[in-house]
């Protein structure tokens, strides 16, 4: 590849720093400086915000990639953005019928908040949502089974998927690592992606969740695409313009 001419937009350096580190292994900040044509010192502060997004582990004079953040550590970054989603995300949920949540640290905070229901099934394949559920007026909480996986926190696997099929929901509730206006959701984890599209498929509606760090991102397997996608949920405004990428092709809330 020969040096990009003009400077890339910052998340366009950031999809292309990752997509160079998963092929790679490893990125020098030189190199990178150099192909494209931005200062090391840009480049450095690229790599300082792919650590914060647990994507990458700085390393004297560039940086390794890293698989996705533990849950505990997902719980805790964007927490004001997570907990204004949360806040949409009340408004819809319905009071009775069945909805399903997936294990993220941005729908948890929607089912650690849920109240007002009356008769609500909720299926999950988050233990820690689950737990979050246990005791909510007017709540039950089903759980998938299945293995967990412990770099997403949720449980995956052929049991997993088989529960998830049993089931029919309103509306799916989730997240994802990206979200890219071309492909749609993107997941790091293959097994994460399959159990979300077997959940999907008893749904009537999917309803996407993410903070505004992970638009304009992919991540390496492909979740939903638009025609999947019902409404897309973050902590902005509807008519903020880093969602301008998005309009026309889902409804933004």
């Amino acid at each position: 590849m020969t040096p990009t001419q003009t400077n890339l937009a910052t998340e366009a350096r950031l999809r292309h720093l990752t997509e160079r580190l998963a092929e790679q292994g490893s990125i020098t900040i030189t190199a990178a400086a150099a192909e494209l044509a931005v200062s090391e010192m840009t480049i450095r502060r690229d790599l300082v915000e792919l650590e914060e997004r647990g994507v990458a582990r700085r390393v004297r004079g560039g940086a390794l990639p890293l698989g996705p953040q533990t849950f505990a550590v997902r719980t805790q970054s964007r927490s004001r953005a997570k907990g204004q989603i949360a806040a949409k995300l009340a408004r819809l949920i319905p009071s009775t019928g069945a909805v399903a949540f997936d294990a993220s640290s941005t729908v948890i905070r929607a089912a650690a908040a849920l109240s007002g229901a009356q008769d609500l099934m909720v299926l999950t394949n988050g233990p820690e949502t689950f737990n979050a559920l246990q005791g909510r007026p007017g709540v039950t909480p089903m759980l998938t089974g299945g293995v967990l996986e412990p770099r997403t926190g949720s449980l995956v696997g052929a049991l997993a998927g088989w529960t998830a099929r049993q089931l029919t929901t309103t509306r799916f509730f989730l997240s994802s690592d990206g979200v890219d206006p071309a492909v749609g959701s993107t997941e790091l984890v293959l097994e994460e992606a399959e159990v979300k599209r077997a959940i999907a498929a008893g749904a009537e509606e999917l309803v996407l969740a993410v903070d505004s760090s992970k638009l304009d991102r992919r991540a390496t397997v492909v979740g939903f695409d638009w025609t999947a996608i019902d409404l897309l949920v973050t902590e902005l405004d509807p008519a903020d313009r880093r969602l301008d990428p998005f309009r026309g092709v889902v409804t933004l809330v």
